[in-house]
C-alpha cells in the first residue's frame, strides 16, 4: 500500500465558519497536528471559483502529501481531501471538521491507493 486517501462531502456547514480564512487556517494547523502530520509550508487558502462554485480553496502541503478542500458559498458546503502514506485517523479527521464548521452531515470514502505493480 502506497498510502491512503480519504474524502469528505460535509453538508449544510455554519456560513461564517466557511467565509473566515482566519477559521480555515486554524481549522488546518488544528488537522494537521491532530492527525500527526507536519506541514510543509504554510496553507494557501484563496478565494476562488465564480457562480455557485465560488468560496475559499484550501492547499496544504504535508511532507507526506496533501490536504486540500473547497469551500462553497451558495450551499455552505466543503469537500476535503486528505491524502498521505503516512497513516492517520478518518475519525479524527471528522471530529475536527465537526468542531469547526458544525455540518448537518458528513459522508467520507475511504481509499488505498497503490499504483500497479510491474511484473
Amino acid at each position: 500500500m502506497w498510502g491512503t486517501h480519504l474524502v469528505v462531502d460535509v453538508a449544510h456547514c455554519a456560513p461564517h465558519t466557511i467565509r473566515c480564512p482566519a477559521t480555515i487556517y486554524k481549522f488546518t494547523g488544528e488537522l494537521v497536528k491532530k492527525i500527526d502530520m507536519v506541514a510543509y509550508g504554510p496553507p494557501q487558502i484563496v478565494m476562488f471559483g465564480t457562480g455557485n462554485k465560488k468560496g475559499y480553496t484550501l492547499v496544504q502541503l504535508i511532507e507526506t502529501s496533501n490536504i486540500c478542500a473547497h469551500f462553497v458559498e451558495e450551499t455552505n458546503d466543503m469537500y476535503l481531501d486528505v491524502f498521505s502514506c503516512k497513516e492517520f485517523d478518518p475519525h479524527v479527521v471528522v471530529s475536527v471538521i465537526a468542531d469547526y464548521f458544525k455540518p448537518a452531515e458528513v459522508n467520507t470514502r475511504f481509499l488505498v491507493r497503490q499504483a500497479p505493480q510491474l511484473r
